[in-house]
């Protein structure tokens, strides 16, 4: 899937909030919400708080060379996770489950939903480019998304923890630990909120700039 902005619709068939019941307590986060004392690695429109095992990616635009995703591999998996501006009493996924739906199937994937942690989320079967002559293969991924205040959280879960319990819940785990930082500055429903690079050199962080 691309990282980039998400593409608006003019009628919202449901905008009611997707959240877990104890989101505020055990995230993902809002700034307001977080212990501002913990050693947080700052992105700008999120903070991710480091721990063993867990590797960086920065995800860059060509073009304009504008940060568009963050990329964590933990547990033999990745996390992709985008920050959403989004409106004060109306949240965004029960719409843009619909439209990651839509894509998936025009790529000649399959989807499915079913109620996670989270609430519901996406699972997609995609498919991969082979040699040819080999039989195809496809890639599973999980997506996952969290209304909260003022923002929405999107994350899209591959490798182990799309389909090993055991590594999905540690997944699941560094999703509920991400701090949203949406700011003061008016921004439209849907905008990507500015992601940026670390103001230094973080341990165990790898700023390659690549692309699930």
């Amino acid at each position: 899937m691309g990282a980039d902005e998400l593409v608006p619709e003019t009628d919202a068939p449901d905008d009611a909030k997707s959240a877990p019941e104890d989101r505020e307590t055990e995230g993902p986060l809002d700034e307001s919400e977080a212990n501002p004392v913990r050693p947080y690695v700052d992105l700008g429109g999120v903070k991710i708080l480091p721990r063993e095992g867990l590797h960086l990616r920065l995800e860059v635009e060509e073009e304009s060379q504008r940060v568009v995703a963050v990329g964590l591999d933990y547990a033999n998996s990745t996390l992709q996770v985008q920050p959403f501006a989004a409106p004060r009493s109306s949240g965004l996924w029960h719409e843009i489950r619909g439209q990651i739906a839509e894509q998936v199937e025009r790529q000649g994937g399959r989807i499915s939903e079913r109620d996670g942690v989270f609430g519901p989320e996406l699972i997609a079967e995609i498919p991969v480019a082979a040699p040819q002559g080999k039989p195809g293969e496809t890639r599973v991924a999980r997506f996952v998304g969290v209304d909260g205040p003022r923002w929405f959280l999107r994350g899209v879960i591959a490798g182990d923890a799309a389909i090993k319990p055991e590594a999905a819940a540690l997944v699941e785990d560094l999703f509920r630990s991400i701090v949203v930082v949406r700011g003061s500055v008016p921004m439209p429903p849907r905008d990507l909120i500015p992601l940026r690079m670390p103001a230094a050199p973080t341990a165990g962080a790898d700023n390659s700039y690549t692309s699930l």
